[in-house]
C-alpha cells in the first residue's frame, strides 16, 4: 500500500525481520546495486553499440517481445485488481481519464483511491469531506494547467538543468508513485516521453529492452535515463533517488506496522487505486505500441512472444533471447539481400 519500488521494499523488509534497522537499510542497498551496475554497463555499450546493424535488430526484435511481456503482467493483474463491477468501472475511468483530460497519473491514482474510500468504505461526513478536499487539490492544478512537477520544483523541467532537476523528479516518482514497479514504468514514459521529451518513444522501448536482461527492480530504468541526460553521474543520482524513498518509508513505516495494515481504509483506498493502475497501464502499452512495432515482422514477433508466454508458460529470459536473435537475424538477411546482385 506504500509507494515505492515493491521488490525493492520486500527486501528491505526481510531484512529489517531479520537484522533490525541496519539489517533492512543494508539488505535493501545490496538488492539494488547489482541491477544498478548491470544496468549502466547494458546503457553505455548501447550507447556506443547501439548504431551497429546487428545490435539495432536485436533491440528490434526485443521491442515486441517486451510489449507482450508487459502485455501479460497487465492482462494478469487485471484479473487480480478489477475482479468486481465497481472495480472495473473505475479501470475504465482512470484509462479514459489518462487519454481525454489533463490529469496526470498521480492526480489519476489519487482520485481512484478516493473513489475506493467512498465505494469500499464508508460515506460518512468525514470521508466525504476528506475525499472532496483531495479531489480538488489533484484536480485544480490541471484545470489551472499547472504541471505538479514545476508545483513541487518551483521550475519546469524540460530542459533538466542540473544533476538536481534530476534527482528531484525521480524522488518524486519514487515517492508519490503507488502501484509497483509497472506503474512507475508508465508514469516515467508520461513524463519522460510524453511531457519533458528526454527520450525518444524508440529510446524508451530500448531502456525497457534493456532493462528486461537486468535480474532487478524494473525501477533500474531510471539509471537508463539519467545516463542519458547526465552520463554515469545522472544515471547514478537517477537511480539514488527513485529508490530512496522506498528506504525512508519502509524503515519509518516497519516498526508501526503492525498497527497501520490493520486501518480497513488503507484497503479501501488501494482497492480503488489498483484498478485505477490497470487501467493506466493499459494507456501506457497502447502509446508504446506503434513504437515497438514498427512493421508485419514485429507485429507477428508479438503475437508468437503472446502465445508462448501465454500458453507455453515460457520464461521471460528465454523469450528475450529468441526476440533479440530474431531481430538480429532479420537485420543480416536484409543487409545480404540488399548486397546481393
Amino acid at each position: 500500500m506504500l509507494p515505492g519500488a515493491t521488490a525493492t521494499q520486500l527486501g528491505i523488509f526481510l531484512g529489517y525481520a531479520r537484522g533490525g534497522w541496519w539489517g533492512g537499510l543494508l539488505a535493501g542497498v545490496f538488492f539494488v546495486l547489482p541491477a544498478f551496475f548491470i544496468i549502466l554497463g547494458l546503457t553505455i555499450a548501447y550507447a556506443g553499440l547501439g548504431v551497429v546493424p546487428i545490435v539495432r535488430g536485436a533491440l528490434y526484435g526485443l521491442g515486441p517481445v517486451v510489449l507482450a511481456i508487459f502485455a501479460v503482467a497487465v492482462y494478469r493483474l487485471g484479473l487480480t485488481a478489477a475482479r468486481t463491477i465497481p472495480q472495473a468501472v473505475i479501470c475504465g475511468l482512470a484509462a479514459v481519464g489518462a487519454i481525454a483530460t489533463p490529469l496526470g497519473i498521480a492526480a489519476i491514482l489519487v482520485l481512484a483511491g478516493a473513489a475506493g474510500l467512498l465505494v469500499f468504505h464508508s460515506r460518512d461526513r468525514r470521508t466525504i469531506a476528506i475525499v472532496s478536499v483531495a479531489s480538488c487539490l489533484e484536480v485544480l492544478p490541471a484545470v489551472l494547467n499547472t504541471s505538479p512537477l514545476t508545483a513541487v520544483t518551483g521550475h519546469d523541467l524540460s530542459h533538466p538543468a542540473s544533476l538536481v532537476d534530476i534527482a528531484t523528479y525521480f524522488f518524486k516518482v519514487g515517492a508519490f508513485t503507488v502501484g509497483g514497479g509497472l506503474t512507475m514504468i508508465a508514469f516515467i514514459q508520461d513524463q519522460v516521453v510524453g511531457q519533458f521529451g528526454w527520450l525518444s518513444p524508440s529510446e524508451f522501448i530500448d531502456g525497457l529492452a534493456l532493462g528486461q536482461l537486468t535480474p532487478g527492480p524494473i525501477l533500474m530504468l531510471a539509471a537508463y535515463v539519467g545516463y542519458k541526460v547526465a552520463g554515469v553521474t545522472g544515471a547514478a543520482v537517477a537511480a539514488g533517488s527513485a529508490f530512496l524513498p522506498s528506504f525512508i518509508l519502509m524503515l519509518a513505516i516497519l516498526p508501526v506496522l503492525e498497527r497501520v495494515r490493520t486501518l480497513t481504509w488503507t484497503r479501501a483506498v488501494m482497492r480503488g487505486m489498483g484498478p485505477a493502475v490497470v487501467g493506466i497501464l493499459a494507456v501506457s502499452l497502447f502509446r508504446l505500441a506503434p513504437h515497438a512495432l514498427p512493421d508485419p515482422v514485429a507485429a507477428g514477433i508479438l503475437v508468437v512472444s503472446l502465445v508462448a508466454v501465454i500458453v507455453y508458460r515460457l520464461g521471460t529470459f528465454k523469450l528475450i533471447i529468441a526476440g533479440s536473435m530474431l531481430g538480429a537475424l532479420r537485420t543480416h538477411l536484409r543487409t545480404v539481400r540488399a548486397f546481393t546482385p
